[in-house]
């Protein structure tokens, strides 16, 4: 115990005696530690928002769409880009034939769209959601104020409107906007319903949008690429025989022959948040190779202080060995100093990565953001395995030191 607090206090003493050296070995061993732990909180942060929002739909419910919502590679997507689109009708059939489900909703959206009141209007980033009666049950979206859209709503091509607290609070900043007109596309709309206030997710709001019957998107919005079919079961339960039997009908619609792979894709929440991760283990990975590069250097600029450690204190291993001091005496206590060396620039590198996770959550509007435990354990045991690799060839030069040259040296 007392070489290992001797060793602790000569490592203090050599950062002391070399700042600028000892400074900028630590600054790297920081900012390789902050690296990681940075790429650990940004995943875990990125995770824990997404299955939140996902878990918030429920599930019991699944997506069809024509090709995956997330697609790693140019590879994947020219393999999907060829699918035929989901169109308008096909959905129709779909939604009559099914037997098993709950409510089935069908949807597209537009982005990056201007409403108008009034004299006033939002910011061009506004969502327009093209839905239909079943959206809220499905997505378990609540109206705050007056009501849903019906069937009537859908069939009639009625030009009303649900819209979300950031658009009501933009537009309507001093009454209800039920039964007020807006303008969405130069398209005139009667405000039958007010979203609860979601929040955000990844940065984006999800009250900077509106609703229109998708009868009606058809008509004014839609660019047409592909509609998303949403699929809610009578309960988790009997998720697997409602997606079976969904899987049946889609296939018949979009004659899928026996045999062959499906030409559309089933998402569940499960499978959506199984994806995110695939995709934000980048992240991670670049994290590691970004923070690998800096540690690897500030593992050099560390056996650099430690041999000149050595050189200065050249005539002092020679007395300890001289009164009888054994080799493992001597490198254990150098490197127990490496080591410390590396702790000291990791402790740095996890506070900046608390500071930095903290910023990103509110960057981001996370409603936490925190380090996981398991990354600084990992940090502290990474300093360790560096202190250890790079602070053994100077320890092992310590110790193989003759002890009657190292008291003559000056």
């Amino acid at each position: 115990m007392k070489i290992f607090i001797e060793s602790i206090i000569m490592a203090f003493d050599a950062v002391r005696a070399n700042k600028l050296r000892s400074g900028l070995t630590l600054l790297s061993i920081a900012i390789g530690i902050f690296a990681i732990i940075g790429a650990g909180t940004a995943v875990t942060s990125l995770n824990n928002s997404v299955n939140g929002e996902l878990a918030s739909l429920g599930q019991n419910t699944f997506q069809i769409r024509r090709r995956p919502s997330i697609i790693m590679s140019n590879r994947e997507w020219q393999k999907y880009r060829s699918r035929k689109p989901i169109d308008f009708a096909m959905a129709r059939d779909f939604k009559r034939q099914m037997e098993s489900a709950e409510a089935i909703s069908i949807n597209d959206s537009e982005s990056n769209l201007i409403v108008k009141a009034n004299n006033l209007s939002t910011d061009p980033t506004v969502n327009v959601e093209g839905i239909d009666e079943g959206y809220f049950v499905c997505n378990n979206v609540t109206i705050d104020e007056g009501r849903e859209f019906t069937a009537e709503d859908i069939s009639l091509n009625r030009n009303v409107i649900i819209i979300g607290r950031d658009v009501a609070e933009r537009l309507f900043p001093f009454g209800s906007p039920l039964g007020q007109q807006v303008t969405v596309k130069g398209h005139r709309f009667t405000v039958i319903g007010l979203q609860k206030k979601r929040g955000s997710i990844l940065g984006e709001s999800l009250d900077d949008l509106v609703y229109v019957p998708i009868s009606i998107y058809q008509k004014y919005f839609a660019e047409f690429v592909s509609l998303t079919i949403y699929v809610k079961s009578s309960s988790k339960e009997a998720l697997g025989f409602t997606t079976d039997e969904a899987i049946g009908v889609m296939r018949t619609l979009r004659n899928v022959k026996p045999g062959d792979d499906n030409n559309f894709e089933i998402e569940t929440n499960e499978s959506l948040a199984t994806s995110f991760a695939g995709f934000t283990s980048y992240l991670t990975m670049f994290g590691f190779a970004s923070g690998a590069i800096a540690l690897i250097a500030a593992g050099v600029g560390i056996m650099n202080i430690m041999l000149v450690s050595v050189k200065e204190r050249t005539r002092e291993i020679g007395v300890r060995k001289a009164i009888g001091a054994k080799r493992w005496n001597i490198m254990s206590q150098f490197v127990i100093e490496a080591i410390t060396l590396c702790q000291i620039g990791g402790i740095f590198g996890i506070i900046l990565g608390f500071i930095g996770g903290l910023a990103l959550g509110s960057a981001l509007g996370f409603s936490s953001a925190s380090v996981p435990t398991e990354w600084v354990i990992g940090s502290v045991a990474i300093c360790t395995l560096l202190g250890i690799l790079f602070g053994s060839y100077p320890a092992w030069k310590a110790a193989s030191l003759d002890p009657i040259e190292a008291l003559r040296y000056e």
